[in-house]
């Protein structure tokens, strides 16, 4: 199965995290209503794959990564025969970091949604382009570019995609007041 086969070839590019233990329900005594555990604050998530089910998030894998790694994660699922659906951002601006998605997915009947997250800072925000591997997504990074300021380092044409040539804004990051 094409989910088993990417799930290994990506994981073989990080270490396994350390797995989460959830502390246990404490079992309540006759007549009182069952405790449950306090909600543990969650931290930044550790880079690495994470399986999801696709009924509840509408994808099977997801992979969080350094910009320097996304080549060689979208390398693998280009040898497996993934095409590419969609590129966005996500603006953090608590964290002081942008986002961009990628959404992947094949065409077969050996359904697998895969979503990669790789995140830069809001100040230099530069990723790498992937228009070398998937040559479709050069027009999914000029609208992100437009949108979000995310610099694609290589891209052969980064020029406004649907903002005037003269914008020097880009009106979805969370501080752009028009």
């Amino acid at each position: 199965m094409i989910k088993d086969t990417v799930k290994q070839a990506l994981r073989d590019l990080f270490p396994e995290p350390d797995p989460v233990v959830e502390a246990p329900a404490v079992e309540a005594a006759e007549g009182e209503e069952e405790k449950k555990p306090a909600k543990k604050k969650e931290g930044p998530r550790v880079n690495g794959v994470i399986e999801r089910n696709h009924a509840e998030h509408g994808y099977d894998i997801d992979v969080q990564c350094n910009p320097g790694e996304l080549l060689a994660v979208v390398m693998i699922l280009d040898k497996a025969g993934f095409f590419l659906e969609s590129i966005t951002g996500v603006d953090w601006i608590k964290e002081n970091q942008l986002e961009s998605v990628y959404d992947f997915s094949r065409y077969d009947f050996d359904t697998c949604r895969v979503v990669i997250r790789t995140r830069t800072s809001r100040s230099e925000p530069k990723i790498p382009t992937i228009s070398k591997i998937y040559p479709g997504a050069g027009w999914h990074e000029r609208e992100t570019h437009d949108f979000f300021g995310i610099k694609f380092d290589g891209h052969p044409h980064l020029v406004p995609l649907l903002l005037p040539e003269d914008a020097d804004f880009h009106p979805l990051l969370k501080d752009f007041k028009p």
